[in-house]
């Protein structure tokens, strides 16, 4: 992975976005790196959280890489979308909790690789961004779906028509991101989080990240009984005797064992 750093930080990890002199622009190789990030993260048992940014203090992702994307044909263009929404919907679906920590520009596929992530927080530099049609394509990597489904159809259609980038007060007031932090503060604050996260029970916490995501791709009558299913999954874990035993014997709960 010459172009995404993996560190470790016990219970959790950080992947860095590491081609600066491109402003860690998305490129085929970049694609692929990520996807052998996310076989490595999902082989790891001791990782309960990830957290993702970009190397340096100008960028997240300013996006997908425009020189290799200006002489492909149509079907050079459906395939080049199809790798990039491969990867990051295998991101969305990552069992464990993801944490986009954005440290400056996220346009276009910056943009839609954050919203790919569980957790969107950003620095007060952060610029976000879908710029698709003012450069004659529209967004490729899923920001025309998951933008909608984050900020409302309003808001993210007019983002998306008019190609306009919007700075981090305005994405924390419709809702795109969670927090605005001082940039010196922003991984400080995104491995407290992952930490947080980090401590609780890693089986139900998965279990609920799964029971919000499909639940939300159904109606409500169906997405309760993925919850009821998920729910009962949790009584044969030995965390959930665990945690339920400290609780009633006034008592501060052991490590959970992912198990």
């Amino acid at each position: 992975m010459t172009n995404v750093l993996l560190e470790k930080k016990g219970p959790y990890a950080v992947a860095t976005i590491h081609r600066p002199e491109a402003l860690n622009a998305l490129n085929s190789q970049v694609l692929a790196d990520l996807a052998e990030l996310l076989d490595t993260v999902e082989a790891d048992e001791e990782i309960r959280v990830l957290v993702i940014t970009g190397a340096g203090e100008k960028a997240f992702v300013a996006g997908a890489d425009i020189g290799e994307m200006s002489t492909l044909t149509k079907a050079e263009g459906e395939a080049f979308g199809k790798k990039g929404n491969d990867v990051f919907r295998r991101l969305e679906t990552l069992p464990i909790p993801t944490i986009a920590a954005v440290n400056g520009f996220a346009l276009g596929g910056g943009c839609e690789l954050s919203m790919s992530c569980d957790i969107r927080i950003c620095a007060d530099t952060a610029v976000f961004g879908q710029p698709e049609a003012g450069l004659g394509i529209t967004p490729g990597f899923g920001g025309t779906q998951r933008l909608a489904r984050l900020v409302g159809l309003g808001m993210a259609k007019q983002l998306i028509y008019t190609a306009k980038n919007i700075k981090a007060d305005e994405a924390l007031r419709i809702g795109l991101v969670n927090a605005v932090y001082p940039l010196a503060e922003l991984m400080p604050a995104a491995e407290k989080l992952a930490e947080t996260i980090a401590k609780n029970a890693p089986i139900a916490v998965r279990a609920c990240k799964k029971a919000i995501n499909d639940g939300m791709q159904v109606d409500i009558d169906r997405a309760v009984t993925i919850e009821e299913g998920l729910f009962g999954s949790c009584f044969e874990t030995a965390d959930q005797k665990e945690g339920m035993g400290a609780f009633l014997e006034k008592r501060k709960h052991e490590p959970y064992q992912n198990r």
